[in-house]
């Protein structure tokens, strides 16, 4: 897909700092009391006593997650993350931002959620965006990551302007299809055995549990909304920093992000000929791109007849059908 928008926003999953290396080094490091609050989970966050970063566990009993305290307009949004190790069939760790507790039947979200495996097999990634509600379209990207992320913490980041939209491109045809109401920031870790491992085949084991993920380094450099007030503030830069929220990427760092959806990516919805048999408006086929997921998955990316019974499953936050591949 293009990589250029009419929109009112501009997304950036930095996986592994791919596109925000060297950019956001002197944002300010935000305590976790100072920026979030529990969500859920009781004792299965914990807060360690730097008071700078917090793990999160899934047992039997429940998973567990934090909240900002602020919603916010636009931004970036950034925590490095170090995911459990082992067994991790079923997990699912989010790191998202969303609004379905103001707007119930129009919400917006913005989501990374890292998806665990059987032992010997890596974790991925899947990236996914609604807006107004749009959850009958599900527009999820995965991909494989070239290094062990429960070996040590990496940076992952979302960046969100008014401007433009990186990975997916915002047409027209999309009408309020697209994510422009204030978000909060959300991390979790949950038990998703009905879907994210090989379509539901591998479940969640709690022998291994708890399965424990841990946030540090936390970035929480934006405009923050008032919903009573319904105006913004603090934007775009931060007085201490002095640094502002950028309105694009450059043209190398671009070719970066091309470069790693080239190498990396497995699954894309504008190629599911399974899912949409034409694909949704604001898809820009790339007959290469389209051509390499072929080779990965004839079946779902080569419009071929399906032998093995995969299915569709849905997804955490809403009622998106996710084909696992």
């Amino acid at each position: 897909m293009v990589v250029s928008y009419e929109g009112c926003f501009l997304l950036v999953f930095s996986l592994l700092a791919v596109v925000a290396s060297g950019l956001y080094r002197n944002l300010p490091i935000v305590p976790f009391d100072e920026g979030y609050s529990h969500l859920f989970g009781h004792d299965n966050l914990v807060v360690h006593t730097d008071g700078k970063s917090v793990h999160l566990s899934l047992d039997e009993r429940t998973g567990s997650g934090f909240v900002s305290h602020d919603l916010y307009l636009h931004g970036f949004f950034s925590a490095s993350i170090k995911l459990p190790a082992d067994y991790t069939a079923g997990v699912v760790v989010a790191f998202y931002m969303s609004n379905g507790d103001m707007f119930e039947k129009n919400h917006d979200e913005i989501d990374f959620e890292f998806l665990g495996n059987i032992r010997g097999k890596d974790w991925r990634i899947q990236t996914n965006i609604y807006g107004n509600g749009s959850t009958s379209i599900g527009r999820e990207e995965r991909y494989n990551l070239w290094f062990d992320p429960s070996d040590d913490f990496h940076q992952y980041s979302i960046l969100w302007t008014d401007s433009q939209i990186m990975e997916f491109k915002r047409t027209a045809s999309m009408g309020g299809d697209f994510p422009a109401k204030p978000m909060s920031l959300y991390a979790t870790i949950w038990d998703g055995s009905d879907w994210a491992t090989n379509g539901g085949k591998y479940r969640v084991n709690y022998k291994y549990a708890p399965y424990v993920t841990e946030f540090s380094d936390f970035v929480l450099h934006g405009c923050s909304f008032d919903p009573i007030e319904q105006t913004s503030s603090k934007c775009d830069i931060t007085e201490s920093s002095k640094v502002s929220i950028p309105t694009g990427v450059s043209p190398s760092q671009r070719i970066k992000m091309e470069n790693f959806r080239r190498k990396h990516m497995t699954y894309s919805y504008c190629y599911d000929q399974i899912r949409y048999k034409v694909p949704p408006f604001e898809c820009v086929i790339n007959p290469l791109e389209a051509e390499r997921l072929k080779v990965h998955d004839p079946v779902t990316f080569g419009g071929g007849r399906r032998h093995h019974g995969k299915r569709h499953h849905r997804s955490r936050s809403s009622g998106t059908k996710a084909n696992d591949v």
